[in-house]
């Protein structure tokens, strides 16, 4: 398997001098933003990007703090890795880095679990189904013996994706209920699937199981990369920085700390967008803030376009809560430590970041204090409006912290943040045919972001850079001008053709379907 190209459509290498429809809003400044902007002022578009925050980056900006000590550093809402199949974020991030020397590869994803149990992806075969045989054949959950047990159907449906067939065979159902049918040893559930299904923020019980199927074929069965991947050693900030230098070089105006509040219909035909300093008109808009606040524009639209962006908003939503608790402590972490590890298996705790190991920031608090920044994530959580849940919380991951990491019990808190949001979209049971496109029902208003329905396999920062992208090809077609290329791993997996014949005769595992 090998990436997948999507050529845009044909057109003029840039948006005419004189072209009517070329002032275009961008609002949200975050992944999909950027892409967005970026592309359309590269093509001479006139963008405002609208960002209500004082920085660039949306849910991965950072923003200047300070420590307890006085020194500064730069705060985020968390640990993102970058995958060497994030092919739209990596040609975005080269616009500013083209040697993309920003990004740190690491050496081994880890994998954490009960008991001392530890599992790695490093070192896999990056062909499927070779990558997935040698993960069976090293893991110690799951051995000969537990084969027989493992039905054929829906176990090979991982290797089979294919958007129209598995959404419509798995889309009823859940991930939870799809995990349960495969039979695995609960060791190697919880260790092989478990912990990757948590990642993307959605409980097991809600998420929809072909949602998952899909994200197994973006990191794993479907992936020519590996697993394997980078961390960027400087704060999101600096990067951030750059793209606002970029988009004035070319000709963008960036409106920082720039709320909008309202869109509507423009009296010429355009787009009329609101903020506390004034109104302006555009010829279109491409949508690219989180779920929460599309919500809120869409109850404070009017005209025709209110009512386009009414219906997409109705189709998303957000999902359980998530938990990061960055702590600066008084002592190192052990010699040999990852960087990364993901944990299982344990509690609420999903993952561990050591920022002193990869990032300028922890580096030099490191050398500083001799000292260590850590990093813990919860995903999908649930019951957090009950009282004390958040100081229950706290005290499962730092017992976890500490039965994972002994070298650091009872070292002192020099600092912390914590950070508890809600604002990552859902991918529900059921809900794949309703979720929005970047195109809506007004050709003025296109979106772009995490939350929408891709035509290629994306998910993550890769679903918003692509979604972004995408969304600015979208405006360009319009304007007669060729938009950029889309990369994306395979559309289908390996056994998808099997998968089909097997369909259309009747015969074999995949005559059957899952729910």
């Amino acid at each position: 398997m090998k990436k997948t190209t999507h050529a845009p459509k044909p057109g003029l290498p840039r948006v005419s001098s004189d072209s009517s429809g070329s002032r275009i809003a961008v609002i949200g400044g975050g992944i999909a933003g950027v892409a967005a902007a970026t592309v359309l002022a590269e093509r001479g578009a006139s963008v405002v990007l609208f960002e209500r925050e004082a920085q660039l980056g949306g849910r991965v900006r950072g923003w200047p703090d300070q420590l307890s000590d006085g020194s500064g550093f730069t705060m985020e809402r968390g640990f993102h890795a970058f995958f060497r199949n994030y092919y739209n974020l990596r040609a975005l991030l080269r616009r500013v880095d083209p040697g993309l020397t920003l990004l740190e590869p690491l050496e081994d994803y880890p994998l954490l679990g009960p008991n001392g149990h530890h599992e790695s992806y490093a070192g896999l075969p990056r062909q499927t189904p070779l990558n997935l045989l040698a993960l069976i054949a090293r893991t110690r959950t799951l051995g000969i013996r537990d084969l027989p047990a493992i039905p054929s159907w829906p176990t090979l449906a991982m290797l089979a994706y294919d958007e129209s067939a598995t959404f419509s065979e798995f889309d009823g159902i859940s991930a939870g209920e799809f995990l349960d049918s495969l039979n695995f040893p609960v060791g190697a559930r919880r260790m092989l699937f478990d912990i990757f299904a948590h990642s993307f923020f959605n409980p097991e019980r809600v998420m929809s199981a072909a949602e998952m199927i899909r994200l197994f074929h973006v990191y794993f069965t479907g992936n020519p990369e590996g697993l394997v991947f980078d961390v960027l050693r400087v704060p999101f900030a600096d990067v951030w920085c750059r793209f606002e230098a970029l988009l004035h070089r070319n000709g963008a105006d960036v409106r920082l700390a720039t709320a909008v509040t309202a869109i509507g219909d423009a009296a010429a035909g355009g787009v009329r967008v609101k903020t506390a300093a004034g109104d302006d008109e555009f010829a279109s808009v491409v949508l690219a803030c989180e779920v929460p606040g599309l919500q809120a524009l869409s109850r404070a639209g009017s005209g025709r376009i209110g009512a386009a962006l009414s219906d997409v908003a109705s189709r998303v939503g957000t999902t359980a809560p998530f938990a990061v608790w960055r702590l600066w402590l008084d002592r190192p972490t052990a010699p040999g430590r990852a960087p990364f590890a993901a944990v299982g298996g344990l509690g609420r705790l999903d993952n561990i970041s050591l920022y002193h190991l990869f990032q300028d920031d922890g580096r030099a608090f490191s050398a500083r204090t001799g000292g260590s920044v850590v990093e813990l994530h919860a995903y999908a959580l649930e019951g957090m409006d009950a009282p004390d849940a958040e100081a229950q919380l706290r005290a499962e991951l730092h017992a976890t912290l500490e039965e994972l990491y002994p070298e650091i019990a009872g070292a002192t808190v020099l600092d912390e943040r914590w950070i508890l949001a809600a604002d990552c979209p859902a991918f529900e049971v059921g809900a794949w045919q309703s979720r929005p496109t970047t195109t809506t029902t007004d050709p003025r208003l296109v979106l772009a972001g995490d939350h929408v329905r891709l035509p290629v396999p994306a998910a993550l920062m890769e679903g918003a850079a692509t979604s972004g992208f995408l969304a600015a090809n979208s405006l360009l077609r319009y304007l007669g001008v060729a938009g950029v290329a889309v990369d994306s791993v395979p559309l289908r997996g390996i056994l998808s053709g099997a998968a089909a014949f097997c369909r259309r005769a009747n015969v074999g595992p995949f005559r059957s379907k899952a729910a």
